[in-house]
């Protein structure tokens, strides 16, 4: 999964720069026009030298001509993509023309292109099984970089078969918007983003012929061998998980290997899913071939930066699948002093974390008591809860529904967030804050299963003394 379209990447590769431009300019790109082109000679004539760059030129019709009648491989045509593959008949693969067709309006709709405007995109592609048969067929170019998965430039891509068709599918699309990216906007932003929106648009739903990008998954049995889920889970259960400034250093000379597209996915994922950033980012395609495009990104998010920075740590840690981002907002307005005669707060079973709108000081002692009888499940029948929670089931360590707080510095510390290491309540504890800061409470869920909550708790809060 490495796209090389951008000048940055192209020229740290030894490739020569093709300018991206508008529809009437999408050429083929330098190897599969050459190779493809001349396939039948190189059947016929296998120790024929390669032939020149100055095939590099050549229209998408040309690159999309009929292989040799002996050639191990097939042609699948569409309108936005010809794929060549030595893979058998099946239907996951000879559907894949058409699911790519579906996706390029999708990715016109995302990145605020016109779809007359790439109404004769079209590109080639090499699903292999065996790279040795598309090397002798000058289709695999010597000189390609190595890749794992897949690899992408300009219009022609290269996508190693997997036995998971998902997977597959997901490959296909992730080059495929490399590919759009550097043919269309004319470049793809640094790696954190270019992987970011690759993975994003490349992760979708494939049911009945409709095909969804930038989709969610609900479960793991929907994306199977997608794995970037457990890559972030698995580094946050082992203390290494990465600050949202980490992922946007991320450099591929330095950081190889499959568990960066993990969490390029899961920034793109959260900026795009969250109800605050979704529509920032999203601006962000206008900036692609800027060299100070994180700059930008950083100026777009103004005073929420260091708000979102935080927001990362709580989405990292509370990750699953299905994960509900409207839900899990956080309300970062800070609270005000707490009345001499305390203050009475509603808090919603079907929320993450709610600003209880009081400032907590530190070194005071506080009593917290909640009341309520509210739904934690809906399935196969009402669970019904009390702020101490359900014993019959635990969610990371604690019974399923209990009370939880946390007090956030105004203004924030650095460091882990106290959302990190939230304090159980229940039906009431004392509360003496290290730090002064607003109270947050929530009942223990996960981010996923909010949906099927109802019902509210009262929790009152009094200074003692």
């Amino acid at each position: 999964m490495v796209s090389r379209g951008s000048d940055k990447h192209r020229l740290a590769a030894g490739l020569v720069p093709r300018a991206g431009g508008d529809a009437g300019r999408f050429g083929a790109g330098p190897r599969l026009a050459r190779a493809w082109a001349m396939s039948i000679a190189l059947f016929a004539c296998p120790l024929l030298a390669p032939p020149s760059r100055a095939a590099d030129a050549a229209a998408p019709a040309q690159r999309a001509a009929a292989g040799p009648a002996e050639s191990p491989i097939r042609r699948l045509p569409g309108k936005h993509i010809t794929l060549i593959t030595d893979l058998p008949p099946a239907e996951a693969i000879d559907e894949l023309p058409a699911v790519f067709d579906k996706a390029l309006p999708q990715y016109c709709a995302y990145f605020g292109v016109s779809p007359s405007r790439c109404a004769d995109w079209h590109a080639t592609g090499c699903l292999m099984k065996d790279k040795a048969v598309f090397r002798r067929l000058g289709l695999l170019p010597e000189g390609t970089p190595p890749f794992q998965n897949g690899y992408s430039y300009n219009l022609d891509l290269w996508i190693c078969d997997q036995s998971s068709d998902y997977y597959r599918r997901h490959l296909l699309l992730h080059e495929g918007v490399h590919s759009f990216m550097n043919t269309v906007l004319g470049g793809t932003g640094p790696p954190w983003y270019m992987e970011g929106m690759a993975e994003l648009l490349g992760t979708h739903r494939w049911k009945d012929g409709q095909l969804t990008l930038g989709y969610f998954p609900a479960n793991r049995d929907e994306v199977p061998m997608w794995g970037r889920i457990k890559i972030v889970r698995d580094a946050f259960a082992a203390r290494h998980a990465k600050r949202f400034a980490d992922v946007l250093s991320y450099d591929p000379r330095t950081q190889p290997g499959n568990e960066p597209y993990g969490w390029c996915w899961a920034v793109a994922a959260f900026l795009d899913g969250h109800p605050r950033y979704q529509a920032r980012f999203r601006k962000l395609p206008q900036w692609v071939r800027q060299p100070n495009f994180t700059d930008h990104f950083q100026r777009l998010m103004g005073p929420d930066w260091s708000r979102l920075a935080e927001e990362w740590q709580v989405f990292v840690a509370d990750l699953e699948y299905g994960y509900d981002f409207t839900r899990t907002a956080i309300d970062f307005t800070p609270g005000q002093p707490l009345p001499p005669s305390g203050s009475r707060i509603t808090i919603r079973a079907d929320r993450g974390w709610q600003n209880a709108g009081v400032i907590l000081e530190a070194g005071v002692k506080y009593r917290l008591r909640a009341a309520g009888r509210y739904q934690v499940a809906d399935k196969p029948q009402t669970w019904w809860c009390e702020p101490n929670g359900v014993s019959i089931r635990y969610y990371r360590g604690r019974p399923l529904g209990i009370l939880l707080a946390v007090v956030r510095p105004d203004p924030a510390a650095p460091g882990p967030s106290p959302w990190l290491a939230p304090l159980p309540v229940g039906l009431g504890d004392e509360l003496a804050p290290k730090h002064s800061g607003t109270l947050f409470l929530r009942i223990n869920d996960s981010a996923a299963e909010l949906d099927d909550n109802a019902g509210t708790l009262a929790v009152e809060v009094k200074g003692e003394g």
